[in-house]
């Protein structure tokens, strides 16, 4: 549970915020002024500071920065009325994590403190590095010992103590987030601000004022100035995940940040000097991006100053027995159970598996087998149930067919329930594709057969041999 500490000299508004937040299942500490908070984050854990400007004694201000000097990666949202805006800007700049205009909108007060308390965890979370499952010391590590992971810990080693820009590659559920957050823990911006941009999950006409903030009157809307996520992190780090998204119409903008260390706010003429070092990733081929006109060139090289690439999960099978290990031992401290282990049935089959999703997925297969095994070691048949559950059901585009069709000829190999595998998959394909092709062509056997480069007569034998009921929408073509 996290803990949250209010500091407000309006008393009405502690208990609101008590109120809203135990509702929320956070713990909530208060205090009436600078002073008294600072003796509580002198005595108690906490996790975030939502900090009013005026305060008697010591101002909003001042209090922020005893606190920034105290505990630096705890992260601070301050409050403020239109009148002590320029303030709150200050203190935003100095590091504090937002700012909240009052009266304020409680929907988007609980976001924000969501963000921040997510970016509090990054960066005060170590993530372990090229250790074992055993000998962890935080919940978030990197495992593994294979050949292509330590060429990864020998990067983030050489590149943390510098300022120069990353790019992680790898494809999704490779854990490019954690390398990013390694190499930002292990850097000499490790005290300052890490911030989390995710390009795609940000809509695109938000993403330019989210990156960048503006100035009031820049749109409708905007009814005071905003300090964008750069300026957030100033002196320290913005990690842009999924940069190969990011819209071409702000690439540009992202180039001079990286060239020229300044940013214009939108609807604003003034150059802002801003000191954040970027760290990217992307599961994109970006190289095919370029020659398709998606992504800026010189941004690419801008951004691969040192470019560290994450292999998936297959290229390094020999790692699956530790990553196993480490999520059975994680999962179950964080369900407040034993250890229940697994059978030697079942690693073999986790080792023979292609994981299409990475380390990702088998951390959520191991989630999901020890939450129903109810107790007992991990049987072939847990695993195997989990993996079934994973698979997509719904058809989806091109680009993931290949995949779809992995997936289930994997579930078909573990289960191995038939005999005759390669005739029972070949026969269960051909089906789907004669019934598609009659469906296409509205029962025009001729057309179909056409289509699937088949002969009429051997179609319609295997129409037979499957059995397909057809209605036809079309007058048959007996030419």
């Amino acid at each position: 549970m996290s803990t949250i500490l209010i500091i407000d000299d309006d008393d009405q508004l502690r208990k609101s915020f008590h109120k809203l937040l135990t509702e929320e299942g956070y713990s909530v500490e208060s205090a009436a002024s600078g002073e008294s908070g600072l003796d509580v984050i002198g005595k108690k854990i906490l996790d975030m500071v939502i900090l009013d400007v005026r305060l008697p004694g010591m101002n909003g201000l001042e209090t922020f920065r005893a606190i920034h000097e105290i505990e630096p990666k705890l992260p601070v949202i301050i409050m403020t009325a239109y009148g002590t805006t320029e303030t709150a800007i200050e203190a935003t700049k100095m590091g504090a994590f937002d700012y909240i205009l009052k009266p304020f909108d409680i929907p988007d007060m609980l976001i924000v403190i969501k963000q921040a308390l997510e970016a509090g965890r990054f960066m005060r979370s170590p993530v372990d590095m090229d250790v074992t499952p055993d000998k962890t010391t935080s919940h978030e590590a990197i495992i593994g010992r294979s050949s292509p992971m330590q060429d990864v810990y020998k990067a983030i080693g050489r590149v943390a103590s510098t300022d120069a820009t990353v790019l992680i590659r790898g494809d999704s559920g490779t854990g490019k987030e954690l390398v990013a957050r390694a190499v930002y823990q292990h850097s000499l911006r490790a005290n300052n601000p890490f911030l989390v941009i995710n390009c795609v999950a940000i809509p695109d006409t938000l993403l330019e004022s989210e990156l960048f903030g503006y100035e009031k009157g820049a749109f409708t809307g905007a009814a005071h100035r905003r300090v964008g996520k750069i300026e957030q992190a100033h002196g320290g780090t913005i990690f842009l995940d999924e940069i190969g998204d990011m819209p071409f119409s702000l690439q540009s903008k992202m180039l001079r940040l990286i060239q020229e260390k300044s940013i214009e706010r939108l609807g604003g003429r003034e150059n802002i000097s801003v000191d954040v070092r970027i760290i990217a990733a992307t599961n994109r081929n970006l190289e095919d991006a370029i020659t398709n006109g998606r992504f800026r060139e010189d941004l690419y090289y801008r951004l691969k100053v040192v470019t560290i690439w994450l292999p998936p999960l297959c290229r390094r099978a020999g790692d699956i027995p530790l990553l196993t290990e480490y999520f059975l031992s994680r999962y179950s401290a964080e369900g407040g159970m034993d250890n229940p282990g697994i059978t030697d049935k079942a690693k073999k089959l986790l080792a023979e598996y292609s994981w299409p999703g990475n380390v990702r997925e088998l951390s959520n297969v191991i989630q999901k087998a020890l939450i129903f095994n109810r107790g007992a070691p991990l049987s072939p048949n847990d695993i195997t149930q989990v993996i079934s559950e994973n698979r997509p059901r719904e058809g989806t585009d091109e680009n993931n067919l290949d995949q779809i069709l992995h997936q289930i000829i994997q579930r078909e190999l573990i289960t191995n329930l038939r005999k005759n595998m390669f005739e029972s998959c070949m026969d269960h394909f051909a089906c789907i594709l004669i019934s598609e092709s009659l469906k296409f062509t509205g029962g025009n056997r001729s057309r179909a057969a056409k289509l699937l480069g088949l002969s009429r007569p051997t179609l319609h034998s295997k129409i037979e041999k499957y059995r397909l009921k057809l209605e036809t929408s079309v007058k048959e073509d007996r030419s």
